[in-house]
């Protein structure tokens, strides 16, 4: 899943996205309202993490513009404020949560887990099954029959967004777009090894390449 944080504190936000990308999330990273709002606009994203207190444009406006759009994107506030008044704020301009900080990473975590559940709920069942496996994308576990298999958060992120589009082509742009983040430079060749390694536990057959134009988790 794909995650926007708009945070003008440039350590509190790379510290974020450091944990979140550990947690499997691809994580796109700005420090200012108006560019929060542009990326927001363009970008197909599962969750925002979006402060209040920023420089072009605040987060109040940020959230009530994405809203007006027809953006019901989940949105966790952040705020140095503290008070009923900016939680009630928060809450009216269309925000999901609020966190005060300071705040406990792992109670981010578990607020970030917690929206993307809720919103998962409404839209496709939390447990995909496709090739005789069974993603369970809340618990994030794969079950082959009655054995589970172990997966790296990258691995996971990887086969979740094939099973979500099973039976499709999916090509290794879009991988790099929804596992890896925005701004990632690398060796696009890292799909591939991420591909290999699923192959090695999940089996050969499930995964197959379409040469030229990218990969196909097997439905049948």
């Amino acid at each position: 899943m794909r995650l926007l944080i708009v945070e003008d504190e440039k350590r509190l936000a790379l510290s974020l996205a450091k944990g979140l990308t550990a947690e499997g999330f691809a994580v796109d990273v700005v420090h200012d309202g108006l560019e929060g709002l542009h990326r927001a606009s363009e970008g197909p994203y599962d969750l925002i993490v979006l402060d209040i207190m920023l420089p072009g444009m605040n987060g109040y406006r940020v959230c009530a513009a994405l809203r007006a759009a027809g953006d019901d994107v989940p949105i966790l506030m952040l705020t140095a404020k503290d008070g009923e008044y900016d939680e009630a704020e928060g809450l009216d301009t269309g925000a999901d949560d609020y966190l005060t900080k300071p705040f406990s990473y792992v109670v981010l975590v578990a607020r970030v887990k917690a929206l993307l559940r809720r919103r998962g709920s409404g839209r496709a069942a939390p447990v995909i099954e496709v090739g005789g496996l069974r993603v369970d994308t809340a618990a994030r576990r794969v079950l082959r029959g009655e054995d589970e298999v172990v997966l790296a958060a990258k691995e996971f992120a990887v086969l979740e967004h094939l099973a979500l589009h099973a039976g499709e082509v999916v090509s290794k742009a879009d991988i790099l777009e929804h596992v890896w983040d925005f701004a990632y430079d690398g060796d696009p060749n890292i799909v591939e090894v991420y591909i290999s390694a699923l192959r090695r536990k999940l089996g050969p057959g499930l995964i197959r390449t379409m040469r030229g134009a990218g990969y196909c988790l097997e439905g049948r």
